[in-house]
């Protein structure tokens, strides 16, 4: 006879049963209170019929946590997913930093170029704030906003994809067929495409140590354009600050034990590091500061100071028109002074002349 079970309000297969405990294993009252077991979890879980093993290890679990041996696993994946970011997070940093070192030497390719200590400690550091708080405010922003996530992306990359082109075509040079003899023009037009792809795809995540300028022989911008680097700095801050109060507005219960204010307060604070250090590096440790023709804070100080001047409201009409109102007034009332000073020392000669 098939046993009839109260939770399926019908029959159960004698398999089924000998999950809930079989005569052969297990006494009589064992059965009976794993029975009471199913109709106080099942009362307990509400109307939605689930398996009873699924049901015993809701059970099993606390309500303010997960089971020791679930919470084990976890814990052990955890684990190896930081290490396994970190040593990613080193290995993108170690690459940029060579780039960076490069990139030096090609600019200055007609000297003897001879790196310290020093500048490679500011060059990582530089970079790993960078890269580190650049990708936790997207993997952030993307948890909660995932349908703004690809607008994001898109709008970065093509952004800085069309701009070394958009500067070309501003400049009306002509087209740079010397790149390589045996390429045709369509040719030479993908090599640029994918230059311009691999240059967009590293400014999305932090600042280009090579800029790429079209209508220049070798395709880099050898000069230093401190105008260029302020904009980006400022802009990607505002980014990132944008990105970051978004998903504090809409964070779900996922973040219910993160201290949201305090993790964005150190992602602000990690990106001004990484400023700081990029700024002593171009200012006290770069391998050729002497052949710059102006260093970085002066160029700050001339970046600032033009943003300074746009953004200073203008004179209003009104104010110069009132002040020449107040001009011809002015020349009146000294006129009347000075003719009532005249007729108070003339008034013998208008008497005279009076009389004669």
């Amino acid at each position: 006879m098939v046993p009839y079970c109260p939770i399926y309000g019908s029959g159960i297969s004698r398999r089924d049963w000998c999950e809930l405990g079989s005569a052969s294993d297990t006494s009589y009252m064992e059965r009976k209170a794993k029975c009471v077991e199913v109709f106080y979890i099942y009362f307990r879980a509400g109307r939605v019929e689930e398996p009873y093993v699924s049901i015993t290890k809701k059970r099993q679990m606390p309500k303010d946590g997960y089971s020791e041996e679930i919470e084990k696993e976890v814990g052990q994946a955890e684990g190896k997913l930081c290490i396994f970011m970190v040593l990613s997070l080193l290995s993108i940093v170690y690459g940029a930093l060579r780039c960076n070192i490069l990139a030096i030497k090609i600019k200055y390719d007609d000297y003897d170029v001879s790196v310290k200590p020093a500048a490679y400690l500011c060059i990582f550091m530089w970079r790993s704030f960078e890269i580190a708080t650049r990708v936790t405010v997207l993997v952030l922003f993307s948890s909660v906003l995932q349908i703004w996530t690809l607008p994001v992306v898109l709008v970065n990359f093509f952004g800085f994809f069309f701009y070394p082109w958009i500067l070309f075509w501003h400049s009306k040079s002509p087209f740079p067929e010397n790149i390589e003899k045996a390429l045709s023009r369509v040719g030479t037009t993908i090599v640029l495409c994918l230059l311009t792809f691999l240059y967009a795809g590293i400014n999305m995540f932090c600042w280009s140590a090579v800029q790429v300028k079209l209508n220049d022989p070798d395709l880099i911008n050898k000069s230093q354009n401190w105008y260029r680097l302020t904009v980006y700095y400022m802009l990607r801050f505002i980014e990132n600050a944008f990105l970051l109060l978004m998903w504090y507005i809409y964070k779900t219960d996922i973040y219910l034990y993160v201290c949201a204010p305090l993790l964005v307060l150190q992602l602000l604070i990690g990106y001004c590091m990484a400023v700081l250090f990029m700024l002593v590096f171009y200012q006290f440790c770069h391998p050729c500061k002497k052949l710059f023709s102006s260093s970085i804070s002066e160029g700050l100080l001339s970046c600032f100071k033009f943003l300074c001047f746009v953004c200073k409201p203008p004179k209003s009409p009104m104010l110069t028109d009132k002040a020449e109102v107040k001009s011809p007034e002015n020349t009146d009332e000294a006129r009347s002074s000075s003719k009532t000073i005249d007729s108070q020392k003339g008034i013998p000669h208008q008497s005279v002349s009076s009389n004669a």
